[in-house]
């Protein structure tokens, strides 16, 4: 029998791409920006909830919290950077609250390591 999409992956399906330019990947701005994804990036945790993410469509926090040695709440407060870094989305529904990755900030972080 095939597995049942629960409705966080659904919630999580990543935006249909823009028809926009990214901004241009050197310069003070891009800096800022680039130095902006390396402090998200800083922890090893952090790093493994991508990979994590990257698996899946989206999880709940409780399912990271199954695959990491941490407490919820250090993983609460990993999600939490990783959002305010726009790496990450949370979609609620209820009680739930699903995470799944933000493919253009990836590939504007991919870019911005492509400048170097």
């Amino acid at each position: 029998m095939p597995a049942k999409r629960s409705n966080l992956a659904v919630i999580c399906d990543p935006p249909p791409p823009a028809a926009r330019r990214l901004p241009v990947a050197t310069g003070p701005g891009a800096d800022v920006e680039l130095a902006a994804f390396a402090r998200a990036l800083a922890h090893p945790a952090r790093v493994r909830i991508l990979r994590l993410l990257a698996r899946k469509e989206a999880r709940m926090c409780s399912h990271i919290v199954d695959e990491l040695p941490l407490a919820q709440s250090t993983v609460s407060e990993h999600l939490r950077i990783l959002r305010a870094a726009g790496l990450v989305r949370a979609s609620e529904r209820g009680p739930c609250v699903g995470y799944c990755i933000v493919p253009d900030q990836l590939q504007r972080l991919k870019q911005l390591l492509d400048a170097l």
